[in-house]
């Protein structure tokens, strides 16, 4: 009786090893071998003791952790902003347990920062010096992150494909994902603001980078690149915050879009740019748009106005098929490039990299998306002599 009892023990014990295998056997399809590291950790960018506020806080602090492959083979590092009530997460790995986009780029040679955002995740949030945050969101989340083509509100929304696992909760990817979640301050001109000062000292700090922002922190990328242009080598926007001018509203179907009213004073974001000539930026509607399942663009009203700074900066705008900014990002290629921006704008679909949604990052297909972004790289790298 009691070998049987032992018997069922460790049959017992290897259904539990077993349905942990099964979970983690992703991690495992991907490999490449080890990741050798010469060096890794973590500091904090910017921020100061404010001794005007109860308890003297440090505030405006950015949490960055860096690796640096033992072969080196690029001479800038490649600096991974995460998006809204994200953090640095998004990059290290995904839910379903493969390797994320920060091993990827360490694999091939970058050294990678990887940070979390001010008031975000591992710095620290003070809710007397930030003001309120966002609360929990899991119709949101679900609806555009992980399964869009359930709640289609978009026109793009049924093409999604490539989320790993059924997007409902209850399933052991998607709770991984949703408790990676975060609050984030609700206050957006003061995200912006308070993350340019970071970003800007991140860089001070490290020198030269390459940016690779995601979704909201594309608003940030661009006053970073303003604020410290000899510092910024080349800007990847994976699907950055837009459109410009004016957020969207969506609707489903059959008007899908409407315009939020808040107007984003520099075009781009909620912070200053540097324009050439200066002065007040004035912006109309586009009469039409430039395919029926588009946002039609806000632009500059008469001769543009320049992105002084960040003209010689390139930029990768990188779209997925299915994502709500399928519907819109055109509009910031157009700006950018209207606003005298180097821009090249990769459609995934154009490159047969299919049913990607926001999330691209964590999704089954992330190493060709990574792939395709490092190309752009090496290209800009080769034609700039760097």
């Amino acid at each position: 009786m009691l070998e049987k009892h032992i018997v069922l023990a460790i049959l017992a014990t290897l259904g539990v090893i077993g349905a942990m295998a099964a979970f983690v056997a992703p991690a495992r399809a991907g490999e490449e071998g080890p990741l050798v590291i010469a060096k890794q950790g973590y500091f904090f960018a910017g921020g100061r003791i404010d001794r005007t506020i109860e308890g003297s806080p440090m505030v405006g602090q950015m949490y960055v952790e860096f690796q640096i492959p033992e072969k080196l083979e690029h001479r800038y590092p490649v600096v991974m902003i995460h998006g809204g009530s994200q953090t640095g997460t998004n990059f290290t790995g995904t839910p379903d347990g493969r390797e994320g986009w920060a091993q990827y780029f360490l694999r091939r040679g970058y050294a990678v920062y990887v940070v979390d955002q001010v008031a975000r995740g591992r710095a620290a949030h003070w809710s007397n010096v930030y003001g309120p945050v966002t609360p929990p969101r899991l119709a949101f989340v679900e609806q555009r992150f992980v399964a869009p083509e359930r709640a289609k509100m978009w026109p793009h929304a049924h093409l999604h494909t490539q989320w790993p696992g059924t997007g409902e909760p209850g399933d052991a990817v998607f709770d991984q994902f949703y408790a990676s979640q975060v609050p984030s301050v609700v206050d957006f001109a003061k995200q912006q603001e308070i993350n340019r000062d970071a970003g800007i000292a991140l860089l001070d700090k490290i020198g030269p980078a390459i940016l690779l922002t995601h979704s909201q922190s594309g608003a940030m990328g661009w006053p970073i690149a303003d604020a410290r242009p000899s510092l910024v080598k080349a800007i990847v926007a994976v699907e950055p915050s837009g459109p410009p001018v004016h957020d969207v509203e969506f609707k489903g179907a059959p008007e899908w879009f409407a315009d939020a009213a808040k107007l984003k004073i520099s075009g781009l974001g909620e912070v200053p740019l540097t324009y050439d000539p200066p002065g007040p930026l004035e912006f109309v509607r586009e009469e039409k748009a430039d395919a029926p399942d588009l946002v039609r663009c806000w632009v500059q009203k008469g001769q543009p106005r320049k992105l002084k700074n960040l003209k010689d900066i390139p930029v990768l705008v990188v779209m997925s098929e299915a994502s709500y900014h399928a519907s819109y990002d055109h509009c910031t290629v157009k700006y950018l490039k209207a606003a005298g921006v180097n821009t090249t704008f990769m459609k995934l679909a154009d490159s047969n990299i299919r049913g990607n949604g926001h999330m691209m990052m964590l999704e089954k297909n992330n190493d060709r998306i990574a792939a395709a972004m490092m190309n752009w790289l090496q290209e800009t790298e080769r034609a700039e002599k760097w």
